[in-house]
């Protein structure tokens, strides 16, 4: 299948993307907090918005949306265990979405964790996942516990490895030397870390990430490892029977790192 679009990121307030799936006439928003950012783009490239894709209520991910639909109908998809003004169509896990506009059809995912209801949405090999899945991190656990986000980064990760990873925060910098701390003499780790530095100091964003990328650098997606295991039993001082037990300890110690 020829792709007829492209992602473009957009920056918004201090470190948030909005990312603009957009063909010659049309576009797709993902999570727009800044309704000014979007239609700035939009009037820029001479496109028509066709809907809008939220993946958690969060203020910084919603704000917008209210504005961009304000003088024109359009599908806004969100979570349906959230209330998110402005949504016209509650999604949950296992729908599929289809926006002709750009011959698109992404798969919803329920992926809670960061809150109760947060979806990720996924086709074509590209992944839009809010603040679940990071950098080299994820997210903190405003409204679910461990083993939830635990469960739904492992649903991410059960993805094909080439899918390309679309966050929604700037975050990869303090997520690799948090990273760092737990795999000092992960190689890979080590390359990504001198990668993204060079391209964050340009100027450019350190994403889209890929799952293999993560797989193979990202701690949240290690507890499984040996050493990552042993990192999280040194530091709490316990033997650790479990992966999920991992995943809670790290996600502790990165919320005071830094």
């Amino acid at each position: 299948m020829n792709i007829l679009w492209k992602i473009c990121p957009l920056k918004a307030f201090r470190d948030n993307y909005i990312w603009v799936i957009h063909g010659q006439r049309h576009a797709v928003v993902v999570d727009p907090g800044d309704a000014g950012v979007v239609q700035a783009f939009l009037r820029e490239h001479e496109l028509t918005l066709a809907a809008i894709l939220v993946t958690h209520h969060h203020h910084d991910h919603v704000d917008g949306v209210m504005e961009l639909v304000r003088h024109q109908t359009v599908p806004v998809f969100g979570p349906a265990l959230e209330a998110i003004p402005g949504v016209t169509h509650p999604v949950r896990g296992g729908a599929t979405l289809h926006l002709p506009e750009l011959s698109l059809s992404l798969t919803v995912l329920d992926i809670p964790g960061h809150t109760a209801g947060h979806v990720a949405y996924v086709g074509h090999d590209v992944l839009f996942c809010g603040d679940t899945l990071f950098g080299c991190g994820c997210g903190r656990l405003f409204e679910g516990t461990a083993a939830q986000m635990f469960d739904s980064l492992n649903r991410l990760a059960a993805l094909p490895t080439d899918t390309k990873v679309y966050c929604a925060h700037e975050y990869t910098l303090g997520n690799l030397a948090f990273a760092l701390t737990v795999e000092p003499d992960n190689v890979l780790l080590q390359a990504r870390a001198q990668r993204d530095r060079a391209r964050v100091g340009l100027g450019e964003p350190s994403l889209p990430s890929t799952l293999a990328l993560e797989m193979d650098t990202n701690p949240f997606l290690r507890c499984y490892h040996p050493v990552v295991r042993q990192y999280a039993e040194h530091v709490s001082g316990k033997k650790i029977d479990t992966a999920v037990e991992v995943f809670s300890i790290l996600r502790q110690l990165k919320d005071s790192f830094g």
